[in-house]
């Protein structure tokens, strides 16, 4: 391996922390010694990569680093690819015009014998089997990301309909249902809300008293799921 790849490796790797992560365990990944780990951090940090740290202490990738183009594997590409296909799928025309046009810029960079790959992928996505969704997601996610408060009118599995006021903080994406995972004040806990049973749903202005890592963190405790590195 060269060491442009080495360190386009290193930086790849980082990103995948979302915690200081260990010289050592830095070194491990990359298979390189920890001397020349630290050069190569050194190196990083000269051509402008936001890593904070230093040795025995751990090291952070910050977010404003831009890479130049990359070159894909065979797998990488047809993760990108299967993965905005299935985005595309999904009832959110926004967020399928995303992925799409995510996809068009990586293949607009890659050279011609791996754009050629992406074209004749032979990953297929069939049509949704689902209820047709009726919300706006496009504003269920500027919710989440504004942490605002949402009214919605909710039926429940037995046509009982009521009236909500709820904190969004994370959308669930499955084969035949979409979830929109919130606080609910009616029941003060969290509540899994199926998208197809949302008859009505209003923005507010309101922002939500705890902020949506806290959510995610008290949510993800309670249903057992592990955090993210």
């Amino acid at each position: 391996m060269s060491r442009s790849e080495r360190l386009l490796d290193l930086i790849q790797i980082m990103r995948r922390h979302r915690r200081p992560v260990s010289g050592k365990v830095l070194a491990d990944e990359t298979g390189v010694s920890i001397r020349t780990l630290d050069r190569d951090i050194a190196t990083l940090q000269a051509q402008g990569a936001h890593i904070e740290g230093e040795p025995g202490l751990g090291y952070m990738l910050r977010p404003g680093f831009m890479l130049p183009p990359l070159m894909f594997s065979e797998d990488e590409l047809e993760a990108l690819v299967l993965g905005s296909r299935l985005v595309e799928k999904q009832p959110d025309k926004r967020l399928a015009l995303a992925a799409r046009d995510a996809l068009s810029k990586i293949v607009a960079v890659l050279p011609d014998d791996l754009r050629s790959d992406v074209n004749s992928s032979a990953l297929l996505v069939g049509p949704p089997g689902s209820s047709p969704d009726t919300i706006d997601f496009a504003a269920v996610r500027k919710a989440i990301r504004s942490e605002r408060k949402l009214e919605i009118t909710y039926s429940d599995g037995n046509g009982t309909q009521s009236r909500r006021l709820i904190w969004p903080f994370a959308l669930g994406f499955f084969d035949r249902v979409r979830v929109v995972v919130a606080w609910c004040e009616l029941r003060q806990d969290n509540r899994h809300f199926r998208a197809d049973r949302i008859l009505a749903l209003q923005t507010t202005d309101t922002r939500y008293p705890k902020r949506r890592h806290a959510l995610i963190k008290q949510w993800r405790e309670a249903e057992g799921i592990q955090p993210l590195d």
